[in-house]
Formats: C-alpha cells, structure tokens, sequence
C-alpha cells in the first residue's frame, strides 16, 4: 500500500491500495482541483523527480521543494527557548534535510499553520524519531494521515513554555494559527505566519483572504477576531509562507497598518454602497 500524495496540493494520504477518488483539501472552496483534473503520486516517486532547497532564509534554516511542487511553502527551524521548532512542513522528505536538523540539534516538535501545510508531516514524524505535530483541534477534520503523534491543542492561544506561544489566528481555516518567538532571530520578537495573516508580496503589509488561489475575502468578523488576537504581541519581524517572504524590521507597524488600512477600505465600501445613487438626468 502506498500513502498517497495529491499533485496540486501536495498533501499526504493514509495508506491505501488505490488513491482516494479526490482531495477533500483541493475540493474544498479556499484551494482547487488541478485544471487537469484530479492526480496523484507517491513520496518514493516524488523523491525521484524532485529534491529540496535547504539553507537560510532571513537567520534561520530553511527547507521547501526546488523547481515547485504542490502549495510552494517552505518549513523553518526554530531554536526557541521552548526546544527546536519545525515550522510548517514540506511533501518530501530527504535524508539529508533530516540529517541537516539533526545536526542543527533536531526537531522536538512539528507545528503546521492550516491544513494546506499538513503535507507529508507524518513522514517527516517518523523521519525525525516520531516528534509530536502540534495542530488546532478546530482543524481536526482536515487531517489526511492519522497519526499517533499528532496533538491538537484548543483556545485561541497557547503557551509552549520559554517566549513562545502559539495562537489562533483564524479566518483562513477556523484553526488557523501563526507562532509568536519573544525573541526571534534578531532579539526584537517574530511572528511567523502561514495563510492568516498572509505576507504580501511588497513585504510591507499583509493581507486577510479567505481563499487566495481563488481570491475570496475573508469575513470582516474573522479580520476583527485576529486583530484582537495578535495585539497583545510585539514583533519586529514577519516570516511569511514561503522563501524570503518575510517582514524584516518594522513587522508589527506593518501589522497594524494593514488591519486599519483593511477597515479603512470596509467602511468606505460600506459608505458608497449605502449611498443613495445620484439620478441619471437625460439630455
């Protein structure tokens, strides 16, 4: 049996003898389906058509698939005072990334943002000495490959002990969460996000989507619920989803400028379409 692995989003399935008849993640209305329709492979088959990036990405290690695979995210090493940190995950997995964490220290523990990212994270586990992966409990259903060493954790935040907490971000996926580091690489704090909220690509603000392959907006009340939720943190650095899409310096202005520019263009939004609309007068 082979634990199947969906070409458009790169998520990793149960073991079974045939590939499922879809991907609940690409079915879903915040991805899709690849224009040619639904496809399938194998980590041993990926791992022959593709090998991964791996080196530093603003002070830290970092790993994604060169050449694109799936969902182009990448994954870092966090050496947090709480133990090391694997931020997000990848589809394949390489001997000589595991090599290239173990000399870094190793992994204690897997923490995924949202259920685009789960990709073969089980694979990564077990390649890693069975390290436990950190996900919400309100994204629980999106889980492809159960496992034993998942752990889900609820509320809107958590502390894992030493500067770190994990908090939920929500909005994207209800369980969506980003990773505050009191310290971060440069002492002044960082907040590493995956989807919600996400890095835009002038790397000075960032933006609030629902779906962005399919550019669906978020709910006004969930922008509002993670503005809430992150103002008790201070940052100056942003880590994005993937490679060098980070807010380096200036990350939490940046933050809270984008939250007030998102409400600004709500309410003038709200304002013209409860306006009146001016009388067409004829020639």
């Amino acid at each position: 049996m082979n634990s199947h692995i969906c070409d458009t989003c790169g998520t990793q399935f149960a073991p079974s003898i045939l590939p499922p008849s879809s991907c609940p993640i690409c079915s879903d209305d915040r991805q899709y389906v690849g224009w040619s329709g639904q496809s399938w492979t194998t980590h041993e088959t990926l791992g022959t058509r593709h090998r991964l990036r791996i080196g530093e990405d603003a002070g830290l290690l970092a790993m994604d698939m060169a050449g694109g695979f799936g969902i182009p995210q990448r994954a870092l090493l966090l050496p947090t005072a709480a133990g090391n940190l694997l931020w997000e995950c990848l589809s394949l997995v390489t001997p000589e990334a595991v090599a290239r964490l173990r000399e870094s220290g190793g992994v204690d523990r897997i923490v995924i943002s949202h259920p685009h990212f789960y990709s073969s994270m089980v694979e990564w586990s077990e390649a890693l000495g069975q390290v436990t992966i950190l996900l919400h409990a309100a994204d629980r259903a999106w889980v492809q490959r159960p496992s034993a060493s998942i752990e889900f954790w609820e509320g809107d935040s958590w502390s894992l002990g030493n500067g770190v907490t994990l908090v939920r971000t929500g909005g994207h996926f209800p369980g969506s969460t980003a990773l505050h580091w009191d310290g971060g690489v440069r002492g002044g704090g960082a907040l590493f996000v995956g989807d919600s909220p996400h890095v835009a690509m002038d790397r000075r603000h960032v933006s609030f989507m629902y779906s962005y392959p399919n550019s669906v907006p978020m709910r006004p009340s969930d922008v509002g619920n993670m503005q809430n939720r992150l103002a008790p943190f201070d940052f100056d650095d942003v880590y994005g989803f993937s490679w060098g899409r980070n807010i380096i310096g200036g990350g939490r202005q940046a933050v809270s400028a984008s939250f007030a520019r998102h409400f600004e263009f709500m309410e003038l939004e709200r304002t013209c379409t409860s306006s009146p609309p001016e009388q067409v007068r004829g020639g």
